[in-house]
C-alpha cells in the first residue's frame, strides 16, 4: 500500500511580517573614451569649482603663473588652461550678482584635464602666498591663506576622483516572514517512574496584571512681607571754650606745648595781676527718626509625584497523580513548542544611485547642544570680582576706562552700580571750611591769643590758613613781633615797624607739613603779639574726609553692590537652569517618527546645498527683507497666509529663481528610498571633535547622526527618471548631451527593472487579468537563436508558468543579452512557447534562468527561522536520539 503524502501545512498568510531592505551595488565604469570628453561630471566640476571659493585676483595670478612657466601638453596635468576656461571661472569670483554665474551646464562643457591643472596652479599660488605671510609673520594672513590653500586642495583631490560618476544600482528588498505551522522545540523537562511508582505532578500556572497610576501635584506659594524699619540718630554736642590771659611775669618763663592742644604759660614777679576769664558752654542735640519699610515678596513652587503601582494575579495550582502500571520503567518528556517561520527574501526593484558626501549632516541639531554648553559654562560659584579699591570717584567712560582729565565721564562706583543695577550711597560731599576769629586789643607788651574750634565729626583738617591785621604800638623803637605757636617762624612777621596785614597764608607746622594735619575735635590755636595794638586774627580751618569715614561709605557701596550682584546671579542661575531644562525636555520627548522625519529633512536640506551651490539660499535675502518691509509675521512662518504679500514682480523672480530646479530634484529622487551613511566624528573639523564627542541622545540613530562628522548620502533615482538624472548630473541640464557609456547606464538599469520587477498591478485589473503573487523560476538547457517567433523553448519545468504572462530569458551580464517576453503557450511539462526572441541563449553550456516574475518580485533566497511559544508538549518514553 503506497504511503500516504503528509499533508502540507496552512501558511497564514494573514500573519505575514515584512521588513524592508536594500543592498546597495556600485557600478564600474571604465572612462575610455568617455572621460576624454569634456562635456560630463558637470555636477561634480560644478560643486569642485564651489570648493575652490575663488576671490578676486585668483584666475589672473594663475594666469601670470601659466604664461611665465610656459608649461606644454604632456605635463602632469595635462595641456594649458585654455583662455575660454579661465575666463569662466573668473566669472565666479566674487560676483555681484549671484545669478550671473555660469551653471552647471557650462561647467560641464570644461575639460577635466584643464580644470585640475588649474586647481594645482591655484593650490600652489596660495602656497607661496602663504610662506610670504609667514615670512612677514602676518597672523591673520597667514590663516586666510592656509583656510584658501586647504580649499584648493580639497577641490584638486575630488577632481582626481571624479573621473567616473558615482553611480550605482539598489536593489529594493523585502524580507517576508509568514507563520508556517508549529514544531516540538527542545527538551524542557523529564520525569522518570519506575515500575508500579506513583508520583504526584503539581501544576502551577499564574498571572500577573500589573497596573500603574502616576499623579503629578503642584503646590504654588506666594508670600509678600513688609518690614517697617525706625531709625532713630540721636547727636550730642558740646562744646566748653575757656580762655584766659594773665599779667603775671617773672625773670623766667615757660612755654609749654602739647598736642592736639596748645597751650601757655608764663610767670612773674609783678605784684599786681591783671586777669581776664572768659569762659563759654554750648550744648547741641540732634534727634532724628527715619521710618523705612521694605517689602518683599517670594514665590515658591513644588511638585510632588505620586505614584502608586498595583499588581494583581491570579494563580492556579494543579496537581496530577501519575502512576506507572506497566512492569518497565517509563520516562516523561515534557517540551517546549516552537513556531515555524517561513523566511522568504524577495528582490521587487533596481533602482539607479548616485553618491554625494556632505559635511555635519546634524549641523542644525547641535544648534541646541551649543545653546546647551554656553548655559552650562555659564553655572557655576558666584564670584564677585569688584574689588573695595575699584570703587573710586575716578571719571571713567561708558566701558569703564579712565577718561582723560577735561573730558566729562561718570564716577566708576556709578558705573559699577548701573552695571549690576544697584543703589548706592553717593559719595559724602566735601566738609565746608570751619572758621575762627577774634579782634582784641593789646597793651603792647607780650601777649597770646586762644582760638579755639571744633572739626565736624568724620572729617580732619587738611590745611589751616590764616588772615589777620596787626596794629604796631606807637614808637619807633618799638618792633612788631608775631607768632602762631607750633608753626614755622615767618621773619617777615617780625621786626615790623608797620601795621602787619596778612591774608590768606597757609600755615606750616615746623616739621614742613600743613599746620594741625589730620587732626580732629576740638583744637586751640595759640598767637603770641608783641608790641602789637589792635589785632584781628581769623583762622579758616579747610577739612577732609577722614580716612574711616571714606572707608565706611567704600564699605557701605561695596555691600551694595555685592548684594545687587548676588540678587542678580541668583535670579540668573534661576533663568539659565529653567532653560537648561527647557532645552533638554524640547530635545528628548520626540517620538520616533518625529525624530527620523527630522534627519531626513537635514539629508534633504544638505542635498540642495550640496548640488546648488554655496550661492543657494532657501530664502533669498532681498525677498526676506521685502517680508519685513510689508508687515509679514515672518518669526512664526504664517508669512504666505496673507492674502496679499506685496511683492514686486522682481521679488518673485527670486523666489523662484532655483523653483523648476529643486522640482527636478524632489522629483527625480525616491527620497523615501534615500541611503545614508554615517561617517565618523573625525571627519569634521578638529576643533568641534570634544563637543562632538559628547553630544548625547536617548536615541540611538539620532545620537550616531548627531556625531557623524560627514555623511554619504545614496541619492536613489526614481524609476523613469535615470535617464534625465544622468543628463543633468553629467552635463547641467535634463536635457544635455552626455557620453554614451553614462546614458547607457542609466538605460540600461531602468531596462532591467522593467524586465525582472513588473511592480505591483492596478487596484481594479480587468476580469480577466492573472494576478501572480510569486514568481515562477526554471532553467533551460536550449540553443536558441534569434527568431521572429513564435517560438518553443524546452524548459526543465513548466509547471506555475501562466500564458499572457512575461518571462524574463537569461542574466544581464556584459553581454546585455536579457530579454523579456511572452509566453503564449504552454505545451506540454517541460516547453512553452514564447512570441519571439531578439538574442541567442546558449544553454548547452550554461543552463539560462527562465524567470516569470510575480507581483511580490524576485525570490531570492528562503529559509526557516523559528520563535519559542508558550505551550509545552509532552511525550512518553521519547527515543533519546531524536531528543534535541
Amino acid at each position: 500500500m503506497p504511503e500516504t503524502p503528509p499533508t502540507p501545512r496552512p501558511l497564514l498568510n494573514n500573519s505575514a511580517r515584512e521588513v524592508l531592505k536594500g543592498t546597495l551595488v556600485p557600478v564600474e565604469v571604465t572612462p575610455a573614451a568617455a572621460a576624454a570628453e569634456a562635456s560630463s561630471g558637470g555636477l561634480a566640476k560644478y560643486i569642485a569649482i564651489q570648493q575652490l571659493e575663488l576671490a578676486q585676483g585668483d584666475t589672473q595670478g594663475v594666469r601670470n603663473r601659466l604664461q611665465a612657466g610656459g608649461r606644454a601638453p604632456g605635463d602632469a596635468y595635462g595641456p594649458h588652461v585654455s583662455a575660454e576656461t579661465i575666463d569662466l571661472l573668473a566669472a565666479f569670483e566674487d560676483p555681484l550678482v549671484p545669478a550671473f554665474q555660469p551653471d552647471i551646464t557650462a561647467v560641464s562643457k570644461v575639460p577635466p584635464a584643464e580644470l585640475r591643472a588649474f586647481a594645482s596652479e591655484l593650490a600652489q599660488l596660495r602656497s607661496e602666498q602663504m610662506r610670504r605671510a609667514q615670512e612677514r609673520q602676518l597672523e591673520l594672513d597667514i590663516g586666510q591663506y592656509a583656510q584658501s590653500l586647504n580649499s584648493a586642495i580639497v577641490a584638486l583631490r575630488g577632481l582626481e576622483r571624479a573621473s567616473t560618476p558615482p553611480v550605482g544600482m539598489l536593489n529594493l528588498e523585502r524580507i517576508e516572514m509568514v507563520p508556517h505551522g508549529i514544531e516540538r522545540g527542545g527538551l524542557v523537562s523529564t520525569i522518570p517512574m519506575a515500575p508500579f511508582e506513583e508520583t504526584a505532578v503539581t501544576h502551577k500556572e499564574w498571572s500577573v496584571t500589573s497596573k500603574e497610576f502616576t499623579k503629578i501635584v503642584t503646590d504654588s506659594l506666594e508670600e509678600v512681607s513688609e518690614t517697617g524699619v525706625t531709625d532713630n540718630t540721636d547727636i550730642s554736642q558740646s562744646t566748653t571754650s575757656q580762655s584766659q590771659h594773665s599779667n603775671q611775669f617773672n625773670v623766667t618763663g615757660t612755654v609749654q606745648g602739647g598736642i592736639p592742644i596748645i597751650s601757655g604759660s608764663s610767670t612773674a614777679g609783678f605784684t599786681a595781676q591783671d586777669s581776664t576769664s572768659k569762659s563759654a558752654a554750648d550744648s547741641v542735640k540732634h534727634a532724628r527718626s527715619t521710618t523705612a519699610k521694605a517689602s518683599s515678596r517670594s514665590r515658591q513652587e513644588h511638585k510632588v509625584t505620586i505614584s502608586t503601582k498595583t499588581e494583581t494575579g491570579t494563580s492556579e495550582t494543579s496537581t496530577r497523580m501519575l502512576k506507572n502500571n506497566n512492569p518497565q520503567p517509563v520516562r516523561i518528556d515534557y517540551f517546549s513548542l516552537m513556531r515555524n517561520w517561513r523566511v522568504r527574501l524577495y528582490r521587487y526593484g533596481l533602482r539607479l544611485t548616485y553618491d554625494i558626501v556632505v559635511p555635519e549632516p546634524g549641523a542644525a541639531m547641535r544648534r541646541a547642544y551649543a545653546e546647551l554648553e554656553a548655559l552650562r559654562a555659564q553655572q557655576g560659584p558666584f564670584d564677585f570680582p569688584v574689588r573695595h579699591s575699584d570703587i573710586t570717584t575716578t571719571l571713567v567712560d561708558a566701558d569703564g576706562n579712565p577718561v582723560p582729565p577735561g573730558t566729562p565721564g561718570i564716577p566708576k562706583y556709578k558705573w559699577l552700580a548701573d552695571g549690576y543695577g544697584a543703589t548706592v550711597k553717593t559719595y559724602p560731599a566735601d566738609p565746608t571750611p570751619v572758621p575762627a576769629g577774634s579782634h582784641v586789643g593789646t597793651n603792647g607788651g607780650w601777649w597770646f591769643l586762644d582760638l579755639e574750634f571744633e572739626v565736624p565729626a568724620s572729617t580732619r583738617i587738611r590745611e589751616v590758613r590764616l588772615d589777620a591785621h596787626i596794629g604796631k604800638q606807637d614808637g619807633d623803637e618799638n618792633k612788631l613781633m608775631f607768632d602762631v605757636i607750633g608753626t614755622k617762624i615767618r621773619p617777615e612777621w617780625n621786626n615790623q615797624t608797620g601795621a602787619l596785614v596778612i591774608r590768606d597764608h597757609q600755615l606750616i607746622a615746623t616739621s614742613g607739613a600743613p599746620f594741625l594735619q589730620g587732626y580732629t575735635g576740638k583744637q586751640k590755636v595759640t598767637f603770641f603779639f608783641h608790641h602789637s595794638d589792635q589785632v584781628d586774627v581769623q583762622l579758616t580751618t579747610l577739612c577732609e574726609l577722614a580716612p574711616e569715614t571714606i572707608d565706611q561709605w567704600r564699605n557701605e557701596v561695596w555691600t551694595a553692590l555685592f548684594d545687587a550682584a548676588q540678587a542678580k546671579y541668583v535670579a540668573r542661575q534661576q533663568e539659565i537652569a529653567s532653560q537648561i531644562l527647557a532645552i533638554e525636555e524640547r530635545l528628548t520627548n520626540v517620538d520616533t517618527l518625529t525624530l527620523r522625519r527630522e534627519e531626513n529633512d537635514e539629508i534633504m536640506k544638505g542635498v540642495l546645498r550640496f548640488i546648488l551651490g554655496a550661492n543657494f539660499a532657501f530664502m533669498p535675502d532681498s525677498v526676506l527683507a521685502a517680508f519685513k518691509a510689508a508687515g509679514v509675521d515672518i518669526a512664526h512662518g504664517i508669512g504666505f497666509d496673507e492674502t496679499k504679500l506685496g511683492l514686486s514682480q522682481e521679488q518673485w523672480t527670486l523666489v523662484r529663481q532655483h523653483e523648476d530646479l529643486v522640482r527636478f530634484i524632489n522629483q527625480a529622487i525616491e527620497w523615501e528610498n534615500v541611503v545614508t551613511f554615517l561617517y565618523s566624528y573625525f571627519w569634521d573639523v578638529p576643533p568641534s571633535w570634544r563637543f562632538i564627542r559628547e553630544l548625547r541622545h536617548p536615541d540611538a540613530t539620532r545620537q550616531a547622526f548627531l556625531r557623524a562628522g560627514s555623511a554619504r548620502i545614496v541619492l536613489t533615482v526614481r524609476k523613469g527618471w535615470e535617464e534625465a538624472w544622468m543628463r543633468f548630473a553629467e552635463g547641467g541640464s535634463i536635457g544635455a548631451q552626455i557620453p554614451a557609456p553614462y546614458l547607457s547606464i542609466a538605460k540600461e538599469i531602468a531596462a532591467y527593472d522593467d524586465r525582472n520587477y513588473p511592480g505591483i498591478p492596478a487596484a481594479n485589473p480587468g476580469t480577466t487579468a492573472t494576478r501572480l503573487h510569486d514568481a515562477v523560476y526554471t532553467t533551460s538547457t536550449a540553443n536558441i537563436q534569434p527568431n521572429t517567433g513564435p517560438v518553443k523553448i524546452k524548459v526543465e519545468n513548466s509547471a506555475g508558468f501562466v500564458a499572457g504572462q512575461r518571462v524574463v530569458l537569461d542574466t544581464e551580464d556584459a553581454r546585455h543579452i536579457q530579454e523579456a517576453v511572452q509566453i503564449t503557450d504552454i505545451p506540454n511539462a517541460t516547453e512553452i512557447t514564447v512570441d519571439k526572441v531578439t538574442f541567442a541563449h546558449i544553454g548547452s553550456t550554461t543552463p539560462f534562468p527562465v524567470l516569470q516574475p510575480g507581483e511580490k518580485g524576485a525570490l531570492i533566497a528562503e529559509w526557516n527561522e523559528y520563535t519559542p511559544t508558550s505551550g509545552t508538549d509532552i511525550a512518553l518514553t521519547s527515543n533519546l536520539s531524536d531528543i534535541s
